[in-house]
């Protein structure tokens, strides 16, 4: 098994909005919707102008890996003082490469990318599958993180 590493284009987009979709069943998401043409829409802005980016991991011509991080601007704070935050998501592995280094990989490949990009932190939403791989590359829990849904 030879994986190799390579950047999200166009051309994967709709099989890597086939395992976010996948991802998001996986992780407990019930709701009947069809979530295709919004996440066509925000891949396809945000790929344009630089506010997202992806890593794949592939066996041969089958991606059996994904992460995304989405760069946003906030007030800067003395926490970050540049305002600019990576979001990752994405971060899926397929169930018969798990355990092999491969999400470990990607997630180092896309934290790079915040940092290039000029980030001061990255946050995630982890899923209870992703909490060991978080805290063993560094991430701390947030206890006060809230959300309010509109």
């Amino acid at each position: 098994m030879e994986i190799c590493y390579k950047k999200l284009t166009e051309k994967e987009l709709d099989t890597f909005i086939q395992m976010r979709i996948r991802q998001l069943r996986e992780e407990g998401a019930k709701e009947d919707i069809d979530l295709v043409p919004a996440l066509q829409d925000y891949y396809t802005r945000h790929m344009a102008d630089g506010t997202f980016v992806s890593w794949l991991a592939l066996d041969g011509e089958k991606i059996v890996g994904t992460s995304g991080m989405s760069f946003v601007e906030k007030p800067p704070y003395f926490g970050c003082p540049s305002g600019k935050m990576g979001f990752l998501s994405s971060m899926f592995t397929d169930p018969d490469y798990r355990r092999k280094g491969i999400a470990k990989e990607l997630l180092s490949r896309v934290v790079e990318e915040a940092r290039t990009y000029g980030c001061g932190t990255v946050q995630i939403t982890a899923s209870d599958m992703g909490v060991l791989l978080y805290t063993d590359y560094g991430f701390v829990k947030n206890g006060n993180f809230m959300q309010y849904k509109l």
